[in-house]
């Protein structure tokens, strides 16, 4: 027995040996195999991704790369690394046995996991539920723009931008179309500050730009957002090393020119038309050939230089930035100047963080005087720039010589100077107590302050005919607008199990304050030595002072509630409630509900499709308000410099009178608004569709129509809730991006179209004109409201056949060549009301084009944009081709003679306003346009190249804007703006886009 047992232990240590033996052999295969791996994360672009995941796959086990995109990880030979980072599409590569591994990650084009910032918290991109739209910073800065709003023009779907070059001006933004009748720009909030991305902010400051379009996503904005809200966030600091970029670059403006006459032709067309009306010809000096357009135009500048430093460590991060903007215009007397500066800075100490954003601006405005874009027509050929025997020495119109009432442009930017500056103050201080992993309180204080100062000095001298001779006079004034807001907020998120909530509840408060000062002194003194006059208003005559003050407070509300099923069930709901002092007591506040919701169909288990990567539908219902009107609209307007004369003695007493009906009944203008939406992403995310159909109603709208003086009404049209304003549409946008060995590109469409109707319009009236134009119930606002054309009488028989059906000659007057208008009521004459809605100034859609690729070091980007449908108002057409008023005319033109029938140009005289009526079709126009809006190239200088100068990144830029137009559109630009909501199509010398060529350099290091 003892030797069994003997052999059994023997037995059994020797398998342990065996076993023993076989394990170390395992293990020293093992470690045999483990290597160190190093390398390198870069983009597309060669810039490092820092913070970038490396995991060995099927394991926890990985590293993180550091500041310059580097990492180190110790792996097995055999095993395989997986690559990640936000913004970045997912990459796997096998080791083999490599000690060395780089690689260039793909850019998702889908960014599922990107954090998108919604209004007083973020969500990622995968949860939207609402209409929200993420426009990548560096599409904007790569354009040489002005402001924000000029950037976004082709890039976004539904949202619209007309601009145009004059320096420091301002871009208009629609969103969906029309909401209301007056202002149509969207909230901007900057950094949680709700404020103005105007020209004195500097877009190079941008890190992210969202746009709220639908009511769900912007109602946590509630009667501010009626309009839409577009977000900023400014460029923070990141951990790492200091962190410097410098940009320069260098551009030059050329404006879009008329076709005009020269002397001999103007001469031969200007005698006709006085022949034919039976007068005597002008003296015409033959001797001058003035073209006022290159006396007018030149070629404009501008310069945008950038510097940024940045950096952090663990606790604490921090951005600085300045900027200078200069812009030389493309008309003379015009210039714009900026210089700002920002800083952005955070810390964290436990479970308390604080940071503040703050920036300042200086901006100076040479404004332009008069109307250039109109002058340079109205002036004839045979007016000399100059004329030492007119007051002030520059040439305009003269009796019997050259009769008209243009204006010398040279003359007006001599001696009309407007001035306009603004010092700019804004900002916030935030702070966050995190008292648990799930609960955050967050308070907001935010400041902006402005010191506006406006400067207008007439000189001495004359710039049209008949111009009284004014003395030398001054107005200035010195403005100071402040705001401060306070919010504070409390976040709630936790994740139980596949429920994923977040509540936001907060209250907000808000004041706004404005005061004026202004004074005017006439006869001002010249300096005799330097021939400049004393602007200063303790000189001069006259004296002339003023000032006002103008309050307003918004209280407001908040809650939002997110909710996320097992990331394939979202819901959202929002509700604000507030209070604004513009308001009586009675109509004060209201409240601003709005619900969301959207279902993944692509993460349901019953969803098995490898084509389909990403599938979501989304619907959404709520209220938007808006109390755009004057701080004092409810209040009766009383002006107390009246005089009275009383009593036996006739004394005149010291009087007030109300000057301006009021309307205490006043109420908030409501927006509700519906919206349908799909995204949609296929082949692995490379092709994306996003569509949206929203229906909107604006209720209550605010507006002061026109009524009669004889209410003794006269200061101002009283505001009323005057109207119902409905708009329908639908938006899409298809792209597509993929990566082939070096070669990378993508490209994208959008498309909107936009119907808007005017339900009602309220306070009794049936329908309201202005202009060429007429807006009625159950139409869309401002359609053309015209006499129509039916070509030309070619004879006498023609004219005498013109009759209606009682056998009334329609158009006796005519005489062959003129044109022959339509008796649409049937009355046997041609008046008013035979006018028709002709067209509509609204396109019937709008289309946007990027397109882009990158090959090694290079890379190439364009934008395209085009509108379709719009009939517009040439209103250049309407001075230049009429004949009866002095002006150039357009080069080239046949207008109808005996020896000329076949034409479409009427007869020319000068004595008769048939051929010239502004109030016919003949001067409509077909809007349709297709514009090269940006084309640019790019060079990333090689690193290999940068690795002893210190620099990690180089690039030099070539750009171009608006270079290609294709259009019918007689006027310099078919992109016109037009601030009247009644009169959108009507081009009345609004200044053009300007063909802009930039050459830029960017580097860090």
């Amino acid at each position: 027995m003892q030797k069994s047992m003997k052999t059994t232990f023997t037995h059994f240590l020797t398998k342990r040996y065996y076993l023993l033996v076989f394990f170390s052999l395992l293990l020293q295969s093992a470690f045999a195999q483990q290597i160190t791996v190093t390398g390198k994360v870069t983009a597309a672009n060669g810039e490092s991704i820092p913070f970038a995941n490396v995991l060995i796959k099927g394991t926890q086990n990985g590293a993180v790369t550091d500041f310059d995109g580097s990492y180190k990880i110790a792996v097995g030979g055999n095993q395989t690394l997986v690559f990640s980072s936000q913004g970045y599409k997912t990459t796997e590569i096998a080791i083999n046995n490599r000690t060395s591994i780089s690689i260039i990650l793909e850019e998702d084009a889908m960014k599922l996991d990107e954090i998108v910032v919604v209004g007083y918290g973020s969500q990622q991109k995968k949860d939207l539920t609402g209409a929200v739209a993420l426009v990548k910073p560096e599409e904007i800065q790569k354009r040489q723009i002005t402001t924000v709003a000029d950037g976004l023009q082709g890039l976004v779907t539904g949202v619209k931008v007309r601009g145009g070059g004059r320096p420091g001006q301002e871009a208009s933004v629609e969103i969906r179309g029309l909401k209301n009748l007056q202002s149509s720009n969207p909230l901007y909030v900057i950094d949680g500050l709700v404020t103005s991305a105007n020209r004195d902010f500097n877009p190079n400051d941008i890190e992210s730009i969202q746009v709220l379009k639908d009511a769900s996503a912007a109602a946590i904005y509630g009667s501010r957002a009626a309009n839409g809200v577009i977000i900023i966030t400014t460029k923070k600091g990141k951990k790492g090393p200091l962190q410097v970029e410098v940009s320069a670059k260098t551009s030059f403006t050329t404006m879009p020119r008329y076709d005009l006459m020269e002397t001999d032709e103007f001469a031969k067309y200007n005698n006709m038309a006085y022949d034919n009306a039976g007068l005597q010809r002008q003296n015409l000096n033959m001797a001058v050939n003035t073209d006022w357009q290159d006396a007018t135009f030149q070629t404009g500048m501008m310069q945008d230089y950038n510097a940024s430093f940045s950096g952090g460590n663990e606790n604490s991060t921090f951005f600085m930035s300045g900027n200078y903007f200069g812009n030389e215009g493309t008309v003379i007397g015009t210039d714009f100047d900026r210089i700002s500066f920002r800083v952005n800075s955070s810390g964290t100490k436990g479970i308390f963080s604080i940071g503040e954003n703050l920036a300042i601006s200086n901006s100076k405005t040479d404004e332009m005087s008069g109307n250039p874009i109109i002058d340079v027509y109205r002036m004839t050929p045979t007016i000399p720039l100059y004329d030492p025997t007119n007051w002030g020495g520059y040439g305009y119109g003269k009796q019997g010589v050259a009769d008209t009432f243009g204006t010398n442009p040279l003359a007006i930017a001599d001696f009309a100077n407007v001035i306009n500056q603004n010092f700019r103050i804004r900002g916030n201080i935030w702070s966050e107590l995190k008292f648990a992993p799930w609960l955050k309180y967050r308070f907001n204080f935010g400041y902006e302050t402005s010191f506006d100062s406006y400067k207008f000095l007439r000189k001495v001298g004359s710039w049209t005919l008949n111009q009284p001779q004014d003395p030398a006079l001054t107005d200035q004034n010195k403005a100071r607008s402040e705001m401060m807001l306070f919010e504070n907020t409390l976040t709630f998120k936790k994740e139980f199990g596949k429920h994923d909530v977040t509540v936001l509840v907060g209250q907000t408060y808000q004041k706004d304050k404005y005061d004026i000062i202004y004074g005017q002194k006439r006869n001002l003194p010249i300096n005799s030595a330097t021939g400049q006059y004393f602007e200063v208003l303790d000189l001069g005559t006259d004296p002339v002072v003023g000032g006002s003050i103008s309050e307003a407070a918004l209280a407001s509300y908040l809650g939002r509630l997110e909710y996320n099923y097992d990331n394939r069930y979202l819901f959202n709901a929002v509700i604000r409630r507030d209070g604004s002092s513009r308001f009586s007591d009675e109509n004060k506040w209201s409240n601003f509900p709005s619900v969301s919701a959207g279902w993944r169909i692509s993460n349901e288990s019953f969803f098995k499709s490898e084509f389909i990567k990403d599938l979501k539908l989304r619907g959404s219902y709520g209220e938007l308000g808006s109390g755009n009107i004057g701080n004092y609209e409810y209040k009766s307007f009383v002006n107390t410099n009246g005089l009275i004369v009383l009593g036996n003695g006739q004394n005149t007493y010291n009087s007030a009178t109300q000057v301006k009906l009021a309307n205490p009944e006043l109420r908030w203008e409501k927006l509700k608004q519906t919206n349908l939406g799909l995204d949609l992403g296929v082949l692995n995310n490379d092709l994306r569709l996003t569509a949206d159909y929203f229906i909107a109603r604006t209720e209550d709208v605010l507006f002061g129509f026109p009524i009669l003086l004889t209410t003794g009404n006269d200061g101002g049209n009283p505001i009323s809730n005057a109207a119902t304003v409905e708009n329908k549409g639908f938006e899409f946008e298809l792209a597509y991006s993929k990566k082939i060995n070096e070669l990378s590109f993508n490209a994208s469409v959008n498309f909107t179209k936009v119907n808007n109707k005017l339900v009602s319009l309220g306070n009794g009236q049936n329908e309201n004109y202005s202009g060429n134009t007429v807006t009625r119930a159950g139409m869309p606002v401002g359609m053309w409201y015209v006499l129509e054309t039916d070509g030309l009488f070619q004879n006498q028989q023609e004219i005498d056949n013109y009759k209606n059906a009682d056998g009334k000659v329609i158009m006796p007057n005519a005489v062959p060549g003129d044109i022959r208008f339509k008796d649409n009521n049937g009355d046997g004459q041609i008046t008013n009301e035979d006018k028709a809605v002709v067209g509509s100034p609204w396109p019937e859609f709008e289309m946007g084009l990027n397109a882009g690729a990158e090959y090694k070091g290079f890379d190439f980007s364009m934008n395209w944009i085009a509108f379709h449908g719009a009939t517009v108002y040439d209103g250049f057409r309407s001075v230049v081709d009429r004949f009866d008023d002095n002006s150039n005319y357009r080069k080239g033109i046949q207008p109808w003679t005996p020896e000329n029938p076949n034409t479409d140009f009427p007869r020319i005289t000068k004595g008769s306003t048939l051929n010239s009526r502004g109030d016919s079709d003949r001067f409509l126009e077909n809007g349709d346009f297709i514009r090269l809006k940006y084309i640019g190239f790019g060079y990333n200088i090689p690193q290999s190249v940068l690795d002893k100068s210190g620099i990690t990144r180089a690039r030099l830029t070539l750009s171009a804007q608006n270079v290609i137009t294709i259009t019918k559109y007689k006027g310099l630009d078919p992109e016109f703006s037009n601030g009247n909501i009644f009169e959108r199509g009507v081009d009345n010398g609004a200044f053009p886009n300007l063909q802009t060529y930039s050459f830029g350099v960017e580097f860090s290091f």
